[in-house]
């Protein structure tokens, strides 16, 4: 029953004190927001750390969810905020950890694992405001309305944002490529 709950309705439970709702949140957004994390950081580790960081705000914060805002904005801003907080922390480079892939078998493998590391290790090379926006829109799938929402602009800069971070991806991945050897 609560699984078929829209996620407004979960959060408006958990700020009225049904902790257990809030498990059913983490089910949904774990993976997305370690995803949104590890496409940002590249460590897996920062990424988990990251995520609980996130649960436990909005536990924090309960209250200060509004009936009738867009749940996945209200948790993507709190994601946001705990990581401008952890790099205001460590004021760090955050070092690059290449994972393994899920298992995918195209046609050649070890030229798909080449380009999605070229692809990675681009991205990686992004300004954080350029990639933040690549990773909300392409890998995390939020609307162009919702992006505005979170960065507090209009519809149009984000489109603007989002076309201007893609050909910088690709104009660092070609760059990648080219260096990269035969």
């Amino acid at each position: 029953m609560a699984n078929s709950l829209p996620d407004e309705e979960l959060m408006s439970q958990v700020r009225n004190g049904v902790g257990e709702m809030l498990g059913v949140l983490f089910d949904r957004y774990q993976k997305p927001l370690f995803n949104f994390y590890y496409r940002l950081t590249g460590n897996r580790t920062l990424s988990e750390d990251l995520v609980q960081e996130v649960f436990f705000r909005i536990l924090k914060y309960r209250q200060s969810y509004r009936s009738g805002t867009p749940f996945r904005a209200w948790i993507y801003q709190i994601a946001r905020n705990a990581r401008v907080d952890h790099l205001r922390k460590q004021r760090l480079e955050v070092s690059w950890e290449m994972e393994l892939e899920p298992a995918v078998h195209p046609a050649d493998s070890a030229q798909q694992k080449q380009e999605t590391e070229l692809l990675y290790r681009a991205l990686q090379q992004m300004p954080e405001e350029k990639k933040e926006v690549l990773v909300l829109s392409r890998f995390q799938g939020l609307k162009y309305d919702e992006i505005a929402q979170l960065l507090g602009c209009e519809v149009g800069t984000v489109k603007t944002r989002v076309h201007r971070a893609l050909q910088e991806l690709r104009r660092l991945f070609e760059q990648g490529a080219q260096q990269r050897p035969a």
